[in-house]
């Protein structure tokens, strides 16, 4: 199991009933787990906060850069199995191959050492959890910087929102990249809506091969 949470899709083999083998059910398993795990611990954490700024700080916590930093960190860039070359932005595949790597933990350990792993070889070791908290990422410059250095031109089309009592939120970005649609966001403002939407854009254009690849395709 560790040794499939191990190896990345563009170095898939084939199993005895010839279906692809790699780390990417693992991958969605370990997301889904992780996210739990930093909810609960954030919860127990800050125990006068609330739900905005909970979402806030985990979503900070569990976003592409960060798992990408950390993969390093832990020296995954050096087990991982994978071809030569893939589409898949370099450093992803480690932030990903981390997820895999929690998902096996998870399925072999269960819950409670998979948790106390999350706590002591990554949070402890890698992560101040309250300089992150009270950290701003503006997602929108970093996106801009991308587009900007790969030559593709960045757009934003809004939309303003009805008024319901249910949804405070105002307005609606949609965000495109040489023309194609990859993200959007909502927000009381259209800054804050931009915002969100250029985080999303992030973490897709991380996740997403084959929309990198039309978008990069475009470069000019």
């Amino acid at each position: 199991m560790y040794e499939l949470a191990l190896r990345h899709k563009s170095a898939s083999a084939r199993g005895q009933d010839g279906v692809l083998l790699n780390n990417e059910r693992l991958e969605f398993l370990g997301d889904a787990v992780l996210n739990v795990l930093v909810t609960d611990l954030l919860f127990k954490h800050f125990e006068s906060q609330g739900e905005g700024f909970l979402t806030n700080t985990r979503s900070k916590i569990v976003q592409r850069e960060t798992l990408n930093n950390i993969a390093l960190e832990l020296g995954l860039d050096k087990l991982v199995l994978k071809a030569e070359h893939t589409l898949s932005p370099r450093k992803s595949i480690f932030g990903n191959t981390l997820e895999a790597l929690i998902g096996a933990i998870y399925l072999d350990k269960g819950y409670r050492r998979c948790k106390r792993f999350l706590e002591k070889r990554i949070i402890q070791r890698f992560i101040d959890i309250e300089r992150i908290a009270n950290q701003e990422i503006n997602f929108k410059s970093k996106i801009i910087e991308w587009s900007q250095h790969e030559k593709i031109k960045l757009n934003f089309e809004h939309t303003e929102l009805p008024e319901r009592i249910e949804s405070p939120l105002h307005f609606e970005a949609r965000l495109f990249l040489n023309g194609i649609f990859v993200a959007c966001g909502k927000g009381y403002t259209k800054k804050q809506a931009q915002q969100k939407a250029s985080q999303e854009a992030l973490a897709i254009l991380e996740s997403r091969q084959d929309l990198y690849a039309d978008i990069m395709a475009t470069a000019t």
